[in-house]
């Protein structure tokens, strides 16, 4: 009897050593439908959100049309979590090291070549989806809803990163690829989760008849006259066509400004002249502007004043003589030793780790400041923009609302607008302030004219000079530089260079101010935390405005 078990038993070790793996670390979801239990290991493919448990394959699409205006959801019919195929590359690691320093490496093929390859952030998903999940069921495009998901990320940046030039219009074959990997000390991919095809018929470059497309004729605006300047129709015409068609997508307005006369003004996608529009952190430049004022009237000294002068440091952690010695000038040209860098997501300061804190300020003065690490560079730091905006709040008469109000929105005649606050209620300067785009184009006009506004000198003709000043180049972008609080940045069109700064904040919000022409231009829209939304804006600008506006 036994000896007949022997060989069972050693085939079974074989088979365990050259087949097995190891045994699951996490409890999963499990597999709960038909429907996957036929399809682990496919990714399928629908055109509209199908919840999993209602999904039927008269659903899987096979070929699709895709269209700027499409939608592609995906769902990915998987065997296990990603913890447990994390923990075959190391089985050694905790389940909690493995969602931190592992996730899903995304392949992106076009006609049978990997056009972009992308290891998804450990923190997309969350460590307990990675732990349960055996079903990943999310959106690659969806226009309704743009920028809500770690998918959609990943999608943005293959089209960012060669799948818009590859998916030309005609036939083609979409397919991807899924993979764990870890990194972990160094990096490790699996096998092959789960793969889906598709056949793609694309059609994303409209045939705008212009004849069809009608211009919106502008009305006057308090502050602003009707301009009766000529401008290349045609150029504004095919580009509102393709704003219509969702070439440029989620673009809620645009609006230009030459010579002080309202020129171009054009609303989409449901907007009108009345919208109040969320620009984001285009609202951080403010805390500029009210700084210039604040010092012309002596509430704040300089803006080399020391961050000593408002806070007891004393009480905050990591105290250092660095931190006390920084000055207004470090915050307003976001150069400052604070270890915070919103483009870093390990970054102790990042603004991510900022906002679900009970008390900002303290989260910020609480941060250590390294002056090794930055060397008086160029680092985004939204926090370092909220401490400036709470400085002022203690200096000025009364808060930094009441004051903007009276200094700034009463005197432009901007009366309907919507703040953010901090938890301590402070007006938020890191951004979010809501406003008409004729508004927002007063502010830019403002700036234009050197801080004044119908003969009266709101913001010092010095301040905005300083203000349009290169402090700061912005590594990694050529010829582009950081004032306060504006960006800078020249244009070239038809061999000619347009310099420009300009306010910005994400979904492709801008106040462009053109600093050799007569040129105000505001582009508002809500394509939040898309690749695209700022490439689109300089698009729009390059190809349609200048060269229709600029004579």
């Amino acid at each position: 009897m036994h000896t007949r078990l022997i060989p069972i038993l050693l085939s079974l070790l074989v088979a365990c050593k050259l087949y097995g793996q190891p045994t699951d670390l996490v409890k999963t979801q499990g597999i709960a439908t038909a429907v996957h239990q036929a399809n682990i290991g496919t990714i399928i493919f629908t055109d509209k959100d199908i919840p999993a448990a209602d999904l039927k394959t008269t659903d899987f699409l096979r070929t699709y049309a895709l269209t700027n205006k499409s939608n592609l959801f995906m769902t990915v019919f998987m065997g296990n979590s990603l913890t447990n195929y994390l923990h075959q590359l190391a089985p050694e690691l905790t389940a909690d090291e493995l969602t931190k320093t592992g996730g899903y490496q995304f392949n992106f093929y076009v006609d049978n070549r990997l056009i972009y390859q992308s290891n998804l952030h450990p923190g997309a998903p969350y460590a307990q989806v990675k732990n349960v999940e055996t079903l990943i069921s999310k959106p690659l495009i969806n226009n309704q809803r743009e920028g809500a998901w770690w998918s959609q990320s990943a999608w943005n940046r293959f089209m960012n990163n060669g799948g818009d030039s590859e998916l030309t219009d005609g036939p083609h074959v979409f397919r991807l690829e899924i993979r764990p990997y870890l990194n972990h000390p160094n990096l490790t991919v699996g096998e092959l989760i789960a793969a889906g095809q598709l056949t793609l018929q694309v059609k994303r470059k409209p045939v705008i008849d212009l004849t069809k497309v009608r211009l919106t004729i502008p009305k006057p605006y308090p502050g602003f006259a009707v301009s009766t300047e000529r401008f290349d129709t045609n150029k504004i015409k095919e580009l509102k066509g393709n704003i219509d068609e969702d070439v440029f997508k989620h673009i809620t307005s645009v609006i230009v400004i030459k010579n002080g006369k309202l020129l171009i003004e054009e609303y989409f996608n449901g907007n009108t002249r009345d919208s109040l529009h969320d620009v984001r952190s285009v609202g951080k430049t403010f805390a500029s502007t009210l700084a210039g004022i604040a010092k012309q009237e002596g509430y704040l000294k300089s803006e080399n004043q020391k961050l000593a002068d408002f806070y007891d440091l004393k009480t905050f952690a990591n105290d250092s003589p660095a931190k006390a010695n920084t000055s207004l000038n470090e915050l307003l040209t976001m150069s400052s030793a604070f270890d915070g860098d919103d483009n870093d997501n390990n970054s102790p300061g990042n603004e991510e780790n900022m906002y679900p804190t009970p008390n900002w300020i303290k989260f910020i003065l609480d941060l250590p400041v390294d002056p090794a690490k930055f060397k008086g560079e160029w680092h985004y730091f939204t926090a370092g923009v909220v401490l400036l905006g709470d400085i002022l709040n203690k200096v000025v008469p009364g808060n930094l609302e009441r004051y903007t109000d009276q200094k700034l929105f009463k005197p432009l005649g901007i009366t309907h607008y919507q703040w953010q606050y901090t938890p301590q209620k402070v007006v938020s300067t890191a951004g979010g302030i809501r406003m008409n785009a004729l508004d927002f184009a007063k502010y830019g006009q403002l700036y234009k004219n050197g801080g004044q506004w119908q003969g009266k000198q709101l913001i010092p003709a010095a301040w905005v000079s300083q203000t349009f000043t290169h402090h700061k180049p912005i590594p990694g972008r050529k010829d582009e530089y950081y004032g306060y609080l504006f960006w800078n940045k020249t244009y070239q069109v038809d061999g000619k260079a347009y310099e420009t700064y300009y306010c910005s904040g994400n979904g492709g919000n801008k106040i462009f101010v053109f600093k050799d022409q007569p040129l105000v231009v505001v582009v508002t829209a809500t394509a939040y935390n898309t690749a695209y939304a700022h490439p689109q804006v300089d698009k729009i600008l390059e190809q349609y405005i200048l060269p229709a506006v600029v004579r």
